[in-house]
């Protein structure tokens, strides 16, 4: 018998190497099985008839194989199986790549429901890699590994919902009734097999209500706990502020004036600070978080702060230094390197100087989290891209201080308003809405594919102007050759396909790098200081260089299969460019065309504004989407439901319900938000 603890390996089918693959996947018990949740459904219940298809439409049809060949092509080094289908209306050519054995699956004579879109190939409208299957359905599509399949996870899931009874509803019966929410078994079984799409929405929306209920519910709680917190107040003479201000090589803008006050208000409560510092890419966030590293310096406390990359806590120290000058002790400590100044020291050393109160802000990476980094006099932590760090981690680094900390999140993700208490209720909000003075809109353009050679020829004169540019490709490498390659993920932009490209054939005079998330740190950082030192001009990146990176030079942002990306993590790439008088462009170029595809990039040629963007991707995906969460920098919610308004409103109404209640009179909700918050990575 099957329990919701058993290994899956006990189920029919699953052998070591099945094992291995769903271990990567974080699937290890049957209950880890029966909340990997698909992120669509292919509905099979709508046949169409082959005479009716149009091109680029997805499509059921029921069809006879007539005739099945396969060949290899050299020249793509893939495999081709083609198959001729059948039905009342007429005729048409199905192809499959990579996936030979599907020569002796079909077989002519058998009749099958195939799934997929029709595309131009040979001069002729031909179904390309279409699945099937013998009977038409709704059908669960999980997000597959090379080696297991869509079709494996629903065969296996049906075995573990045997375990589904087992299964401990935690929410009040009260709840469930005046929101008209699924039991927690019935949810999980109907979002694995819905009868219909309709049920898949219910279902998901149960599954969607129980994180944003539970997030409410921790967040509230928090906020409750912090209130009764005390912390060591920070104060500050005006006068050493005003001289910050003076010296700064740049003017404040009226938003970060407000922000920086805010903060500075907080720190002298008794009451431990717990603000959100969101600002759009490029609108100074740095330098206002420095000034509650100054009033708790200055009040002779430690402050450090964490950033979720190497480039990034590299970035934030160079910037440190050379604002706060020589008068602060400043420090950086990543896994790779340790600097006090400008000279580099030995971490050991470092440790021992943070320990014994001789470093004032120390900026660093996940290697902060070390058991053996002390910070005894730790009163206030700034965490850059807070969503990145988990709770326990975020804790482990309060337990420093023997107070309440102040604390400090910040953001450059942008955010919907509607959403921002629901990610972080438990803290104030400052937001940054002003761009430094000086700065121009970035010019961006969705290029088509034959104006590429005139974006090249641009690209030449602004760096004979001695300007630097961006390019960010979606893949480290081609993809590769795997059964659930096609044709035209062959042709999707690599970093290293493209650097050796650009370098060799279209802009062989020039010194271009390439940067991607499997270097080395040292290579990493190495590349990065040259390419600030402009003694590189052209840097070819994955989503590395997404958070936080500012070279002022770089006038370019050329970004390769920009539909690969959402409008979020399009628009952190542009704000890499613009960061100086220069006027900056950025240019989109998409390998497949659609509808939606050009109505998102589009998108970003109208509008500069992060949180403008956040809000048309808000409407675009619609709030009942079954679709998950693209955007990167967003909290990974399991059911995308976020963007569903309705919910977050009824999820927040209910924890405030409960907690009014006191969470104490719910012993298997209590349990239920305690797992919550270990796993969770949003605080």
């Amino acid at each position: 018998m099957l329990t919701l603890e058993t290994s899956v390996e006990e189920i029919f089918g699953v052998g070591e190497f099945a094992k291995k693959q769903l271990a990567k996947l974080g699937i290890e018990t049957i209950k880890d099985l029966l909340w990997y949740f698909p992120w669509r459904y292919d509905d099979w219940s709508q046949v169409a008839m082959i005479k009716s298809l149009r091109l680029g439409q997805e499509a059921v049809i029921e069809a006879k194989i007539i005739s099945v060949s396969s060949e290899y092509s050299p020249r793509k080094r893939i495999s081709i199986v083609k198959a001729v289908l059948q039905d009342k209306s007429g005729e048409i050519e199905a192809v499959w790549y990579n996936q030979p054995f599907l020569k002796t699956t079909l077989r002519q004579g058998d009749q099958w429901y195939f799934f997929g879109k029709t595309s131009f190939f040979n001069r002729q409208m031909t179904l390309v890699s279409p699945l099937y299957e013998r009977q038409a359905q709704i059908l669960a599509v999980y997000h597959e590994s090379a080696r297991l399949s869509s079709k494996y996870f629903r065969r296996i899931v049906k075995i573990a919902l045997s375990a589904n009874g087992q299964i401990q509803e935690f929410l009040p019966e009260e709840i469930l009734q005046k929101y008209n929410l699924f039991d927690l078994r019935e949810a999980i079984r109907n979002i694995h097999f819905p009868e219909s799409l309709r049920v898949a929405q219910e279902a998901k929306s149960r599954l969607g209500f129980n994180e944003l209920f539970l997030l409410s519910l921790s967040l509230f709680l928090k906020r409750s706990q912090t209130n009764k917190q005390k912390s060591r107040v920070c104060k500050i003479d005006n006068r050493i502020l005003k001289s910050f201000v003076s010296n700064l090589p740049f003017v404040l803008t009226n938003s970060q004036k407000k922000s920086a006050w805010q903060i500075i208000l907080d720190m002298r409560k008794i009451k431990p600070m717990n603000r959100l510092l969101q600002g759009d890419v490029g609108s100074g966030k740095t330098v206002v978080a420095l000034f509650g590293a100054i009033a708790c310096i200055e009040a002779d406390y430690q402050s450090a702060w964490i950033a979720p990359t190497e480039i990034l806590a590299c970035q934030h120290f160079a910037t440190a230094k050379k604002l706060l000058g020589r008068k602060y002790r400043v420090a950086l400590l990543t896994s790779a390197f340790a600097f006090l100044k400008a000279k580099k020291i030995s971490k050991l050393k470092l440790k021992e100087k943070l320990k014994n109160g001789e470093i004032d802000l120390i900026i660093g990476t996940h290697a902060l989290l070390s058991d053996d980094v002390k910070i005894p006099k730790l009163n206030f932590l700034i965490i850059d891209e807070q969503h990145r760090f988990g709770v326990k981690q975020r804790a482990k680094l309060l337990k420093n201080g023997k107070q309440g900390v102040h604390f400090l999140s910040m953001t450059a993700t942008p955010i919907p308003r509607t959403l921002t208490l629901t990610l972080y209720g438990d803290l104030d909000v400052s937001r940054l809405t002003e761009k430094p003075e000086g700065r121009k809109q970035i010019i961006t353009q969705y290029a088509a594919k034959n104006k590429r050679s005139q974006v090249y020829e641009f690209i030449k004169k602004q760096i004979a102007d001695g300007r630097q540019v961006f390019v960010i490709c979606p893949l480290i490498e081609e993809a590769e050759n795997t059964a659930s390659a096609n044709l035209f993920d062959m042709d999707r932009k690599s970093v290293i396909k493209e650097y050796k490209k650009l370098s060799q054939e279209i802009f062989p005079k020039y010194k271009i790098a390439m940067l991607h998330g499997k270097m080395k740190s040292n290579e990493k950082q190495k590349i990065m200081d040259n390419f600030k030192k402009n003694k590189i001009q052209i840097l070819v990146s994955t989503a590395v260089v997404e958070v936080g990176i500012d070279v002022a030079n770089a006038s370019i942002m050329m970004i390769e299969g920009a539909d690969r990306f959402g409008l979020a993590q399009l628009h952190q790439f542009r704000g890499r460019v613009g960061r100086a008088e220069h006027q900056s462009y950025c240019f989109l170029f998409s390998e497949i065309f659609s509808a939606k595809i050009n109505e998102r990039l589009r998108a970003m040629e109208r509008e500069q504004d992060g949180f403008r963007l956040a809000e048309i991707d808000l409407k675009m995906r619609g709030p009942g989407s079954l679709a998950g969460i693209q955007q990167s920098g967003m909290p990974d919610l399991k059911m995308a439901s976020l963007f569903d308004t309705i919910l977050v409103s009824r999820a927040r109404q209910a924890a405030q319900e409960i907690i009014a209640q006191g969470i104490d009179n719910f012993p298997a909700l209590q349990y239920q938000l305690k797992f919550f918050d270990n796993v969770s990575h949003l605080e």
